[in-house]
């Protein structure tokens, strides 16, 4: 059946803890049929399938011919065979970031969703915050970009490093409001806990003058997702966790005086869903066949300034210790 006939026959690989909430949102969808959830432990499997009314399954393949498309929600070193497989089958493809761990595969599946004419989505979520996709509009020349994502540790996402992990969030909202790639990159980092680099800090420089400064740490004592862009006249300052924007500015509108000449005016998204509204927005990409929001393009970008970064911390001083 094609998918503008009918519902979207969709599955997820992998119901661990984000998996389970891709499971979640697509059996909600009017526009989706969940046929499947898959992983390798049963019991994962079963519990998903359990509370989402759909089958059970430990081996993917059995997918194959039953879907229209595919969340692959497993660890990154998994991504490359999987959607490889899948695109090769006709499959539409949702792949959770980091969407490979080399510019190689990434340029493969990127080439292979393009000869078939399918859907290549990438799960960069933060690009979904409604605090985000604000952001663009309250830009006029951005001279300076300071953004800290910051989080306790937790054994999820520790088959890669912290850039991998959570930077490229950053990176991936820095290229989409610049649309280019840096000139410059320097960074450093350290390993702590685990055996790759742990926290990351990294300098960018565009050619428009604009420069940008990384950090990202999966060791802290307290979350922080906050995105600061300095302005001629103003600065905006987004929390990603609270999904709010203000702008800091020295003019005449509407806000809330906060010095002397200074005005704040804040906006906030309280009622959000990112994920609900990525998965909708792939659903709507696969019936429409029209191209996501962050397909693998954007992605690769995203991952070709992750690597760089990564391979600088290793070569640095500190040489990732």
């Amino acid at each position: 059946m094609s998918p503008r006939a009918g519902r979207v026959r969709v599955g997820v690989i992998g119901v661990g803890y984000l998996g389970y909430f891709h499971a979640q949102k697509y059996a909600a969808l009017d526009e989706a049929e969940l046929v499947a959830v898959v992983d390798i432990d049963p019991k994962r499997a079963e519990r998903a399938a359990q509370d989402f009314g759909t089958r059970p399954l430990t081996d993917y393949r059995r997918l194959l011919g039953q879907v229209d498309a595919v969340s692959i929600v497993v660890p990154t070193q998994e991504h490359f065979p999987l959607a490889q497989e899948f695109l090769e089958a006709g499959v539409h493809l949702l792949v959770e970031k980091p969407m490979t761990t080399d510019l190689a595969q990434a340029d493969r599946l990127i080439d292979l969703a393009e000869a078939k004419g399918l859907i290549l989505q990438v799960g960069h979520l933060e690009r979904f915050n409604p605090a985000v996709m604000a952001l663009k509009d309250v830009l006029t020349r951005p001279l300076l970009v300071e953004a800290q994502r910051l989080t306790p540790f937790q054994n999820r996402g520790t088959d890669v490093d912290v850039v991998l992990d959570l930077m490229i969030h950053d990176i991936d909202i820095l290229l989409s409001l610049t649309e280019s790639l840096p000139l410059q990159v320097r960074a450093l980092g350290a390993r702590i806990v685990t055996d790759s680099p742990d926290v990351a800090h990294a300098r960018l420089e565009f050619a428009s003058g604009l420069a940008a400064n990384l950090t990202a740490s999966r060791i802290s004592g307290r979350p922080c997702r906050q995105i600061t862009v300095f302005q001629p006249d103003s600065h905006v300052s987004v929390d990603c966790a609270s999904r709010t924007l203000t702008v800091f500015s020295r003019s005449d509108e509407a806000g809330e005086e906060i010095l002397p000449g200074i005005r704040a005016r804040r906006q906030s998204f309280e009622v959000a869903d990112p994920l609900a509204d990525e998965l909708v927005a792939f659903i709507k990409a696969v019936r429409l066949n029209h191209p996501p929001l962050v397909g693998g393009r954007e992605a690769r970008q995203a991952l070709e300034v992750a690597l760089h970064i990564a391979d600088q911390i290793e070569r640095g001083p500190l040489g990732g210790r």
